[in-house]
C-alpha cells in the first residue's frame, strides 16, 4: 500500500482537477477540506482547517507528499505555516505550494500573505517546491463581465494580466506532485498578456455582444504603479500556455449553450 498523497482545497478550482490526475496516475489521494466528502476506492476526505490549524496531524498521519492548493482572500500565510510546522512533525518528504506571480513584487495584502507562505513553506524544514501561477481564466471572467456591463468600459492605464488556464496548472502542479523537491520552480502563465481592453473585447464578441466604448482611469499610489511596471506579471524564465483567454471563452459558451450570454 502507498502513502496517499495529501490534498488540500482538493474540492476547489485547482483540486477538482488535479485529484483525478494523480488517481489516474495510480496514486492513493486524501483531501483535506472543511466539510469532507464522499469517500470511494484509493480517495478519502478528512475534514480541517489549515487556517485555524485544526485536523492537521490527523490529515497527515502516514503522508510522505502534501500538495497545498487550500487559499482564500485571507490568511493564506497563517495557512501556510500551520501545515508546514504540522507537515514537520509528521515527518513529510515533500511539502508543494502554489502560489501567486508578482508576490514578492506586488505591494497589496494579498500578494503579501503568498509571499509570507512561501516564506513559511521553505523555512519549514520539509524538502519543498513552489509554483507561482498567473491568474485563471475563472476568476478573470467575473471582472471582465462586470466591466463589460457597464455603460462605459473603464481602462486602467498599464494593467494587464496573463491569464492561465486551469488545467494546465492542474497538469503542472500533479507533474510536480509526483517528482521531486525542486524549490522554486519557473513560474507558470498564459501565452498572452492582455490589457483590459484586450480582454473585454474578446469577451463580447464571444457572448455576441456590444462593444463598449472606453475611458482611460489611473490606478493610484503603489499599486498602480507596481501594475504599470508589470509586477504582476511572470519573468523571461516564465512556462507558457498554451490555451487562451479565446480558447476559454470558446470553451465557456460551448458548455453552456448560450446561458451565460
Amino acid at each position: 500500500m502507498t502513502a496517499p498523497i495529501l490534498v488540500t482545497g482538493g474540492t476547489g478550482t485547482i483540486g477538482r482537477r488535479v485529484v483525478p490526475l494523480l488517481r489516474n496516475a495510480g496514486q492513493d489521494v486524501r483531501v483535506l477540506s472543511r466539510r469532507g466528502g464522499l469517500d470511494e476506492p484509493g480517495l478519502t476526505h478528512v475534514e480541517g482547517d489549515t487556517v485555524a490549524g485544526r485536523g492537521l496531524a490527523e490529515a497527515l498521519e502516514h503522508v510522505d507528499v502534501v500538495l497545498h492548493l487550500a487559499g482564500g482572500a485571507k490568511g493564506d500565510d497563517t495557512a501556510a505555516g500551520n501545515l508546514a510546522a504540522a507537515a514537520h512533525d509528521a515527518g513529510v518528504r515533500h511539502l508543494i505550494l502554489i502560489s501567486v506571480v508578482g508576490a514578492d513584487t506586488m505591494p497589496i495584502g494579498y500578494f503579501r500573505a503568498k509571499a509570507d507562505a512561501e516564506r513559511a513553506i521553505a523555512g519549514s524544514g520539509v524538502p519543498w517546491t513552489v509554483l507561482r501561477a498567473a491568474q485563471l481564466h475563472e476568476f478573470v471572467l467575473p471582472v471582465v463581465r462586470g466591466m463589460a456591463t457597464l455603460p462605459l468600459l473603464p481602462l486602467p492605464g498599464g494593467l494587464r494580466f496573463e491569464p492561465m488556464h486551469v488545467d494546465e496548472v492542474a497538469a503542472r502542479l500533479a507533474e510536480l506532485a509526483l517528482g521531486s523537491p525542486s524549490g522554486r520552480v519557473a513560474d507558470i502563465a498564459g501565452p498572452d498578456v492582455l490589457d483590459v481592453r484586450q480582454l473585454a473585447d474578446a469577451y463580447v464578441e464571444a457572448m455576441g455582444k456590444r462593444r463598449r466604448r472606453g475611458v482611460p482611469v489611473r490606478i493610484p499610489g503603489a499599486a498602480g504603479r507596481a501594475y504599470r511596471a508589470g509586477d504582476n506579471l511572470a519573468g523571461a524564465s516564465v512556462q507558457r500556455g498554451e490555451r487562451s483567454w479565446s480558447d476559454f471563452l470558446a470553451e465557456l459558451t460551448a458548455s453552456t449553450a448560450g446561458v451565460l450570454r
